[in-house]
C-alpha cells in the first residue's frame, strides 16, 4: 500500500481549510491502517536535503499515554486511541549539515511531516491536535528515545466526538512584506 490507496474526497484546500484542532474523541478504535496512512504521509513530507530526519513513536498503551498526560499535562491525549510522536533525528540531520542540521534542519523535517500527517488525519475522517507543550525530557524517557533524537511533537488521534468551529484568522496583508520593509 502507498499514499496512492488514500482515498480523499475533498479538495485540498477544503481539506487545509475545514481542519481543526480536535481534544475530544469517541470511544472508537483506529485501525491499522489508518495510522500507516498517516505515518506515509509524514513520510513524504519534505526534508533538507532528502534526509528525512524525522521518527515517529506510534503509542497505544494505556500506561505510556498515562506517562504521555503526565508530561504534557494534558488529560484528552489518554483518550485518543493512539497517539504518534514526532521526533527530530538530530544526529541524520548533522551528518551532512552540521550543526545547522542538528539545530533547525531535523526540526523543520519533523514539523513538515506533522503538517502533512494532521491533514492526513482530518483527510480519513479523524481528528487530532498538535501538541508541542510538554517536557522533552520525560517523553524521551517515556519512550526510550536515544541520544539525538528529540520528540517535537506529539499527536492524539481518534475519531471526532466534537465539530469544533473555525478560529479566527489574521488578514492575509498581516502576513505578506514588500521585498523592503
Amino acid at each position: 500500500m502507498d499514499l496512492s490507496d488514500v482515498e480523499v474526497s475533498l479538495d485540498l484546500f477544503d481539506v487545509i481549510r475545514s481542519r481543526r484542532s480536535v481534544r475530544k474523541f469517541k470511544d472508537q478504535s483506529v485501525g491499522d491502517e489508518e495510522v500507516v496512512k498517516v505515518l506515509k504521509a509524514g513520510v513524504w513530507a519534505p526534508s533538507a536535503g532528502n534526509l528525512q530526519s524525522r521518527d515517529y513513536v506510534v503509542v497505544r498503551d494505556g500506561e505510556v499515554k498515562r506517562e504521555l498526560v503526565k508530561a504534557a499535562e494534558q488529560q484528552f491525549i489518554f483518550d485518543a486511541p493512539v497517539v504518534i510522536v514526532v521526533c527530530a533525528n538530530m544526529e541524520r540531520a548533522s551528518e551532512k549539515y552540521g550543526d545547522r542540521g542538528y539545530n533547525l534542519y531535523s526540526i523543520q523535517d519533523a514539523t513538515a511531516a506533522v503538517q502533512n500527517m494532521l491533514l492526513t488525519v482530518h483527510a480519513l475522517g479523524l481528528g487530532s491536535c498538535w501538541i508541542g507543550a510538554f517536557d522533552e525530557e520525560r517523553v524521551s524517557e517515556v519512550l526510550g528515545l536515544p541520544s539525538g533524537v528529540r520528540p517535537v511533537s506529539m499527536l492524539p488521534i481518534g475519531h471526532p466526538d466534537v465539530d469544533p468551529n473555525p478560529p479566527k484568522r489574521y488578514p492575509l496583508e498581516k502576513f505578506v512584506h514588500e521585498e523592503k520593509w
